[in-house]
């Protein structure tokens, strides 16, 4: 076990350090896709430049066309397998072994180019050569600064949100603390024995919680959460909390931040059971449906004369942020009233939880 530990961390190293290489990966179609785009519209710029009596010189943008294309796809061929090595290098040696591959590569083609177009080269023909060297080193250095920029935004990005999703964080524990630190102090003087298990309960509570500082965990993981939480609550509430449970199989590895289903629960308690004389049921439900899970918590529906529901509301909006921060737009939180049921909807993305807490690579 020690051996495979020990052959899996280089691994994961070089995959880290392969992330941090400010060059997007040159293997991968959209990136390739992207240079071609960019590339191609340069040449109609220049092409529209070069035109005197036309918008464009058809004959010059065709063969510029064919010029540049192939330059770039070559280019992007060579540095593809280099990616692991240079990532591995400083920026400034990097990028001077991609401008050199480049420019290596343009003065390849130029060459090629003109033994066809010049069988007989003159010094306009190596004036011609030089002139696309020159451009291809100002447009390759122009590109990896651009590339450069958006990897330190992209960089600063995320350590702006992992600060935005710890102080959430951070919000959210106080709120299940004082209300279950509640529970417990309603219980002491009319049974102080499950006061005492459910002080139990609530360690157990806190130490799969806090035990975990992983950005995503496993639903499996959340689910346990919320049961412990609800067995506090139905020793407080008895027969007028009744639970139901939806839980569709294979779920159990779908990825989601830890602390997001229990505030719901808490909310569905507190807003929709404990106001009412009879209480009512709580049900969670959890399925899939093509790319996406779907995550409900219903409860009766509050009174609208118990007043404006803050805390519920602060709930649902930090959840919206985490669930923004960490997922993007495929992450929705909706909640809605119908026939005197509240509902609360989570839409994740269907991906598992790997164990740093991190989405696993190619999860379908």
């Amino acid at each position: 076990m020690a051996a495979r530990h020990n052959r899996e961390r280089p691994a994961q190293a070089v995959a880290d350090s392969d992330a941090d290489f400010y060059v997007p990966d040159l293997c991968r179609v959209r990136a390739v896709f992207l240079l071609v785009v960019t590339s191609e519209l340069l040449v109609l710029v220049l092409s529209i430049v070069q035109a005197e009596s036309h918008w464009i010189d058809w004959n010059y943008f065709g063969l510029l066309s064919l010029f540049v294309q192939w330059t770039v796809l070559t280019s992007a061929a060579l540095i593809c397998p280099m990616r692991r090595w240079l990532s591995r290098l400083t920026v400034t040696r990097a990028t001077t072994v991609i401008v050199t591959i480049v420019m290596l590569d343009v003065l390849a083609f130029s060459l090629f180019a003109d033994s066809v177009l010049h069988p007989q080269p003159g010094l306009e023909a190596w004036q011609g050569v030089a002139k696309k060297l020159l451009l291809a080193l100002l447009i390759t250095l122009m590109v990896l600064r651009y590339f450069y920029l958006q990897f330190q935004w992209q960089q600063q990005r995320e350590s702006e949100m992992q600060a935005r999703l710890t102080a959430l964080q951070a919000r959210i524990h106080p709120h299940f603390l004082f209300n279950s630190m509640n529970t417990i102090a309603s219980l002491i003087v009319v049974n102080p024995e499950r006061a005492e298990d459910a002080v139990l309960d609530l360690s157990e509570l806190f130490r799969a919680s806090l035990r975990n500082g992983d950005r995503l965990i496993p639903l499996s993981a959340e689910l346990d959460l919320c049961k412990r939480y609800l067995a506090i609550e139905k020793l407080r509430l008895e027969d007028r909390l009744t639970l139901e449970w939806h839980i569709e199989d294979g779920l159990e590895q779908q990825a989601i931040p830890p602390l997001t289903l229990q505030p719901l629960v808490e909310n569905a308690i507190y807003h929709g059971i404990q106001p009412r004389p009879n209480g009512g049921t709580v049900k969670v439900e959890a399925y899939r449906k093509g790319p996406s899970v779907y995550l409900m918590v219903q409860n009766p529906r509050p009174d609208s004369d118990q007043g404006s529901h803050e805390g519920n509301r602060m709930a649902l909006a930090n959840i919206q942020s985490r669930l923004h921060a960490l997922f993007g737009e495929p992450a929705v939180l909706k909640h809605s009233h119908q026939n005197d049921i509240y509902t609360v909807t989570l839409r994740l993305p269907w991906q598992t939880a790997s164990g740093n807490g991190k989405p696993a690579t190619g999860s379908k």
